[in-house]
């Protein structure tokens, strides 16, 4: 399963976001990684340089590679209402995100091996895609034989994060998407009009 596998740092460095959770490398060196450091003159970015890294972060955020991107951009575009909220609210559904929005993992990352090696359950069937769209009312389980997995239990103990379009049953690992999120609703920092204008060219 193709993924980006690179230094974490030194991408939330160059979007200057801490995309792949807290960073401490960012705190101490908020300005993008280079030879020249803070020094390095940097001229004015262009239209289409400021749109491309607007969708490298998209990418980068929801842990996903440019043909996928480019397709979910398609269904997205197909869809009744706006490109690019429909675009996030599909980025939104994906398996792996909706494993770590309720919290059964620390990050995308952690959430995308979780589904890969068959722990999570939907509506009743072992889904290990993590690409796996779930649709309003689909249940999202801890599998019976992982509920006692010390990372799971471990990222459960530290959730915080309460979403409106989710719901968390605690005590039976389960969680019910109800319904995709509005743009509002969902937290990421992205301008998504940006990525529509990159693909409209």
């Amino acid at each position: 399963m193709a993924r980006y596998r690179g230094p974490k740092s030194k991408i939330a460095r160059k979007f200057r976001e801490p995309i792949f959770g807290a960073d401490k490398a960012l705190e101490k060196k908020n300005y993008p990684p280079g030879q020249h450091g803070p020094n390095k003159r940097r001229g004015k970015q262009s239209e289409y340089a400021i749109q491309l890294m607007e969708k490298q972060k998209a990418k980068y955020t929801y842990g996903i590679l440019e043909r996928q991107f480019s397709n979910l951009f398609e269904k997205a575009s197909r869809s009744k209402g706006i490109t690019g909220e429909n675009l996030l609210k599909l980025c939104e559904s994906r398996l792996d995100n909706v494993v770590f929005r309720l919290g059964i993992a620390p990050s995308r990352r952690g959430a995308r091996q979780l589904v890969g090696h068959r722990h999570i359950v939907v509506n009743g069937e072992v889904v290990n895609i993590p690409s796996y769209t779930v649709k309003d009312g689909d249940i999202i389980e801890v599998r019976e034989k992982s509920k006692s997995l010390e990372s799971i239990t471990a990222s459960l103990a530290n959730r915080n994060n309460n979403y409106d379009w989710l719901e968390w049953n605690v005590s039976s690992m389960r969680g019910t998407f109800i319904t995709s999120p509005e743009r509002v609703q969902i937290p990421e920092n992205i301008k998504e009009q940006l990525i529509v204008e990159l693909y409209s060219k």
